[in-house]
């Protein structure tokens, strides 16, 4: 199979975000932390992850074999592509804005330096590392054009937040005591239907 124009910009596109996003994360994790002090899993890639990702680019590979007309609408790529960027700034206003607070594992002992934060866009969304990963990683599959994989991205990422945020949250609660359960009652999580 020959790939044309649109699958290679699809293609590179998708490439480019994948990098970056996992790139990204680690550089910002050791810049943070200090790099003595951060794992490779700060590069964000599971087992289920590379799953997850096989089976979008079967989907994308096997549709441009079959039904290449399918992925020639540009400006449903074009609405992918601006939800990762959209992903990855909230994501990263997060991440930047929490400073030392921000981890990829979630703390269940306080350390001294934690600290609730509620400037900048924690104002507007309780979870931005999780509200921008869910953006980015359905953009993703919007960017390629992949229908089955926009869903399964959709409930996977979803059903993951759902559960992963009450358990943080608890500790959150252990923590800040009725400061956060005050926080939590203004701002919105930022996932759809996870209060």
């Amino acid at each position: 199979m020959e790939l044309g124009y649109v699958a290679a910009v699809q293609l590179w596109r998708f490439a480019i975000a994948v990098v970056f996003f996992h790139t990204s994360e680690y550089l910002l994790a050791a810049s943070i932390h200090g790099r003595s002090n951060v794992s490779w899993a700060s590069l964000l890639i599971s087992k289920q992850y590379i799953l997850a990702m096989t089976f979008a680019l079967l989907e994308y590979f096997t549709e441009m074999a079959f039904f290449p007309e399918i992925k020639d609408h540009w400006w449903i790529c074009d609405i992918g592509l601006v939800m990762v960027l959209a992903g990855e700034t909230i994501r990263k206003a997060g991440i930047i804005t929490a400073g030392r607070s921000f981890t990829h594992t979630i703390k269940v002992y306080y350390e001294d330096h934690h600290e609730l934060i509620t400037r900048g866009i924690y104002r507007f969304i309780r979870h931005p590392g999780y509200c921008g990963f869910f953006i980015w990683a359905i953009g993703t599959q919007v960017m390629l054009c992949n229908a089955i994989s926009l869903i399964g991205f959709a409930v996977v990422t979803w059903r993951f937040f759902s559960i992963r945020i009450p358990y943080e949250e608890f500790f959150l609660q252990q923590f800040f005591g009725s400061d956060y359960v005050e926080y939590a009652e203004r701002v919105p999580s930022g996932l759809p239907f996870i209060r």
